[in-house]
């Protein structure tokens, strides 16, 4: 299996999209009892030999959702009214959701650690959720994460072999 670098991850998720694409369809119609242990088991293994500190390219290049319950949580780490929070650091999307004014992340520190660590979002505690339960019902955002995330990519080609559709 091919173990992308940073800079050959765009092309090569590029040309596994459309592959992906009928994979995920017909996993989302018939998914296998065990999908979610497979699933599990994979990104265990992947996150055994994947360092994020040495990429954070979904810090540098997406913005997590904020959760009422994240804006009060950072806010209150941060020593900020969460509207204060809000002003400074969020805007709100096309989805009416709470996102970073900009991209890179602002918390993200020069060698890739993340200043807000133990308070950070629910998205990004869970990111790239190729641990999610019902992981069926999240490919659409399975596929974007694979060209963003050298990780999930590599989850995806081994969901591939290990789970024949």
């Amino acid at each position: 299996m091919v173990k992308p670098t940073l800079e050959q991850l765009p092309q090569l998720a590029k040309d596994k999209h459309n592959e992906n694409k009928k994979y995920f369809a017909k996993l989302k119609k018939k998914p296998p009892k065990n999908l979610d242990y497979v699933m599990q088991e994979l990104h265990d293994e992947e996150f055994e030999r994947t360092d994020c500190l040495s990429c954070a390219n979904c810090c540098k290049t997406t913005g997590p959702l904020f959760t009422n319950a994240d804006i009060e949580r950072i806010a209150k780490h941060l020593k900020l009214k969460p509207q204060q929070f809000i002003e400074q650091y969020l805007r709100v999307d096309e989805d009416n959701d709470h996102v970073l004014q900009s991209v890179p992340c602002t918390f993200l520190a020069a060698d890739n650690y993340c200043m807000i660590y133990e308070v950070r979002p629910k998205a990004c505690r869970e990111y790239p959720h190729t641990d999610r339960k019902k992981f069926q019902q999240i490919t659409n955002l399975t596929l974007k994460n694979t060209h963003i995330c050298p990780a999930a990519f590599n989850i995806v080609e081994a969901m591939k072999q290990k789970i024949k559709l």
